[in-house]
């Protein structure tokens, strides 16, 4: 499977993304429907970015078309200016009388030194603000793919959903207020372009940093990420991460574009790199490269993600048992993937317990602490196990009918790292409430939801045709 991975670490905009597609191997000529109809015209430029070579899309300029341009043929010549009459010379002025001399001033006081102000934070909404839906209809005025064209479509309608909820307003009242009109525009269509012309089958990216501090526009002075930011995040599929500079790393018009085109995962996927590529942002930091990297290749089929991660144990022979069936719930609430309490023999034959936690290694010492003081160990080691192979994980929702009433049921669906499916797991408290309910078996609706499932998904489950009811 063709892919395209993102690494967010450092954000992403909408020219950090040209930038990165262009790099990455996208030719640059399909922009071409963009600037005939707009008076835009993109420009790349190759910069470094601390030691990393990067490509900069720069702010497309504005052509300017002087009084007159269309017309085709020699440009008539303008009438000659009659000269102007000359002036009579004025009369000589008197000299005047020399002024007394003044009393010398006492010496002022010198004025103490103004105090340095702290630096502003960045103005933005400089431009004029446009309206929204001017993005849909200069997109249908452009020689567009149909498919292209409605990815635009779609990413201008996630953008003006964030704009409108923010400020309470409905769609046709929204302005953009990051960009001029046509440069959103520029923006929004290019990168459809470029991600048309890689024709990739799937779209991944890491989490997203949006960067920190505070940022000035024309509603005033508001913290990173902006409200348009979150109001997109909610709706896409990545999640953000805060840092690691304090400045606007992911505006609403990058994070609108990857909404509508990529899915999140936690890490870059198994991937044999054909190309690659980096768009550079316009801020630049002395620590860290301020780009935006690109991937593209092929996803090995069957391949499964690798995560971090950190194993703890400790040995318990007084736990109670209601304890240790507590474990699940108070560990997961700090973190901690999955918990196993396994019988054991200890010290002098007694019976016990091997209490072993997965977590995130950067959660590993607040588990640790809370495991600790849920069970009184005196101690807890952590395994040699590093990183595990996971599913990519979803959940879909599919509807019962049981004698008329529609019952949801919530279903897990495990794939691959190519998105294919082989196993679906409705979750069993919902199932259970459902039946409950509707007076079934547990497992009766269990094979309904994972039938459904499978069925809406195009995978086949085996099924057991005396269960049907």
């Amino acid at each position: 499977m063709r892919t395209i991975a993102f690494d967010g670490r450092m954000g992403a905009s909408g020219d950090m993304l040209l930038g990165a597609l262009v790099a990455a191997g996208a030719d640059r000529g399909v922009l071409a429907p963009v600037e005939d109809a707009l008076p835009v015209r993109y420009e790349f430029e190759s910069v470094d970015r601390n030691g990393i070579a990067s490509t900069r899309a720069r702010p497309p300029p504005r052509r300017r078309r002087r009084r007159g341009s269309r017309r085709r043929g020699p440009r008539p010549q303008s009438r000659p200016r009659p000269q102007s009459r000359p002036r009579p010379q004025s009369r000589p002025r008197p000299q005047s009388r020399p002024r007394p001399q003044s009393r010398p001033r006492p010496q002022s006081r010198p004025r103490p030194q103004p105090r340095p102000r702290p630096p502003r934070p960045r103005r933005r909404g400089t431009r004029p603000a446009a309206d929204v839906r001017r993005g849909g209809r200069v997109g249908r005025g452009m020689a567009l793919p149909a498919g292209v064209r409605e990815d635009a479509l779609a990413v201008f309608e996630v953008l003006g959903e964030a704009e409108s909820s923010v400020h309470g307003s409905d769609l046709d009242a929204t302005h953009f207020h990051e960009v001029g009109a046509d440069d959103a525009v520029a923006d929004v269509v290019g990168a459809c372009l470029l991600f048309d012309d890689l024709d990739a089958d799937r779209v991944v990216t890491t989490p997203l940093a949006t960067g920190g501090g505070e940022v000035e526009f024309s509603h005033g002075v508001y913290p990173v990420p902006v409200p348009a930011v979150v109001e997109i995040a909610e709706r896409a599929d990545w999640s953000l991460r805060g840092g690691p500079v304090d400045a606007e790393l992911l505006t609403p018009t990058g994070a609108a574009i990857l909404a509508h085109y990529a899915a999140g995962v936690e890490r870059l996927p198994s991937l044999r790199v054909e190309q690659s590529g980096y768009g550079a942002g316009g801020w630049t930091f002395p620590d860290r490269p301020n780009v935006l990297r690109a991937l593209v290749g092929e996803v090995e089929r069957g391949g499964l993600v690798r995560d971090d991660v950190a194993v703890l144990e400790t040995t318990l022979d007084d736990a109670a048992p209601e304890v240790l069936g507590g474990l699940q719930e108070t560990l997961a609430d700090a973190g901690a993937r999955d918990v196993s309490v396994l019988p054991a023999t200890m010290k002098k034959s007694r019976p016990g317990h091997l209490v072993k936690v997965i977590c995130k290694p950067e959660d590993a010492d607040r588990v640790a602490r809370r495991l600790a003081v849920e069970t009184g160990t005196l101690g807890i080691r952590e395994g040699g196990a590093s990183h595990r192979w996971i599913a990519e994980r979803s959940f879909e929702t599919v509807e019962l009918a049981v004698d008329g009433e529609t019952y949801e049921v919530p279903v897990k669906v495990a794939g691959d790292g190519d998105g294919t499916v082989y196993d679906v797991s409705a979750e069993y408290d919902d199932a259970a409430a459902v039946a409950r309910a509707a007076g079934l078996p547990v497992r009766e609706v269990l094979r309904r939801a994972e039938a459904a499932a499978s069925d809406l998904l195009g995978v086949g489950v085996a099924t057991d045709p005396d269960d049907e009811r």
